[in-house]
């Protein structure tokens, strides 16, 4: 997936999670998504190239980056909770929704319940 749908593809699906909001506190080069104030997701270009950056487990970190070529540490942040994707031929649309809800869902399931948009151990379920 080339870069720019890379971005596209990881914003649009942000549109399907309750409470997610883009934010701009790092300046006009990063589009940070946060839902209730927490950041799961941010897109920039400040490396040279398209690039999404979101929060996975320690384990899954480990394993995506093992299996894919264009996932790497976290760009500019925490190396064992955030990856980052670039472009690549590895990387394919419903893995960027896969990994966009996932880093939302490890956002939601740690705020208090009564601040969490949805149920983070049944969100998605209902989904065809």
């Amino acid at each position: 997936m080339k870069g720019t749908k890379l971005q596209e593809r990881a914003a649009a699906r942000t549109q399907e999670l309750p409470g997610a909001q883009l934010e701009h506190p790092f300046g006009a080069d990063w589009d940070v998504y946060k839902v209730r104030g927490k950041v799961f997701m941010l897109l920039t270009e400040v490396t040279g190239e398209p690039i999404v950056v979101l929060k996975a487990t320690p384990a899954d970190s480990k394993a995506l980056q093992q299996s894919h070529e264009h996932i790497t540490p976290g760009y500019h942040m925490n190396k064992k909770h955030w990856i980052t994707l670039s472009e690549g031929k590895d990387i394919n649309g419903l893995l960027v929704d896969d990994l966009v809800t996932e880093s939302y869902l490890l956002v939601v399931e740690n705020l208090p319940k009564a601040q969490q948009p949805v149920d983070p151990s049944r969100f998605g379920q209902d989904r065809p």
